[in-house]
């Protein structure tokens, strides 16, 4: 295996009552584990991973309802439910101690899972969470959308409709366009309504562990007075920005996510 692909292998861990799968990456070191977002399967966070594995040993965890984990009627796909299958991955995997990332829907699984599972965390890190909820403006991001890429992924045509209309690089589209249709569309909704309805600031003061947070400087998912809204909540968070930087940081800033996941950090990565 070279430096540049520290791929070990897929697998799959039954916790919380179901089928969790994951990838993992790297091997040795402290234990680093990734929630994606709304429709990002675990697939999709590979190029990130691939680096972390360098000096984590580093988990893409698929959440429920998306890439490989475990999907179908019977499944709650609320932010409760999601939190507690992290919990669950993490204790069943005997995590001494380990470093908890999460980027937007993610960031907002862990946060929660953070406040309410007793987990030995080494650091939290969220990554552009949606701060909408109750009585806040709404995710800047509309539902159709999602549903209508879902629909053209489930026909085979999801690269003809990406293509052309990002900045992400060829290898990235391809990805979304491979994996996107793993995304049960009850899931997307779910989180979609989660997103207005679930209060996430209120989790912020029970956070115990250091905390990170990376804001994309486009996208306008957080604004400045947003960052000082959390950082009133929970005093002694580290606030970094990506400039040049939509919502999906690294698939459109690489270099700039790294750098500004090691300040946050404070290590090198």
């Amino acid at each position: 295996m070279s430096a540049d692909n520290t791929f070990l292998y897929g697998a799959h861990q039954r916790a919380n009552g179901i089928r969790q799968h994951y990838l993992r990456f790297g091997g040795s070191g402290m234990p680093l584990v990734l929630v994606p977002g709304i429709t990002s399967p675990a697939a999709m966070w590979g190029f990130v991973a691939r680096r972390l594995g360098r000096h984590y040993d580093t988990y893409v965890m698929d959440v429920r309802g998306r890439g490989l984990s475990e999907s179908g009627a019977h499944l709650d796909y609320g932010l409760d439910a999601c939190a507690a299958d992290v919990a669950g991955f993490a204790a069943a995997m005997k995590f001494d101690r380990f470093v908890l990332m999460g980027h937007s829907m993610g960031a907002r699984i862990i946060l929660r899972a953070a406040r309410h599972a007793a987990m030995p965390l080494e650091h939290l890190v969220l990554l552009d969470p949606p701060v909408s909820g109750p009585g806040r403006r709404p995710y800047p991001m509309p539902l159709q959308p999602y549903l209508d890429l879902l629909r053209h992924a489930e026909q085979g045509n999801a690269y003809d409709v990406l293509q052309g209309k990002t900045s992400w690089p060829e290898e990235l589209v391809r990805l979304r366009a491979e994996w996107v249709h793993t995304c049960d569309e009850r899931a997307i909704v779910e989180t979609h309504r989660s997103f207005h309805e679930d209060d996430v600031h209120a989790d912020l003061p029970h956070i115990r562990c250091p905390t990170a947070l990376m804001v994309a400087s486009r996208g306008d998912v957080i604004r400045s007075e947003d960052e000082t809204e959390i950082q009133r909540l929970l005093p002694g968070i580290a606030i970094a920005r990506v400039p040049d930087a939509g919502h999906m940081i690294p698939f459109e800033n690489y270099d700039g996510f790294f750098t500004a996941l090691g300040d946050l950090l404070k290590k090198a990565i």
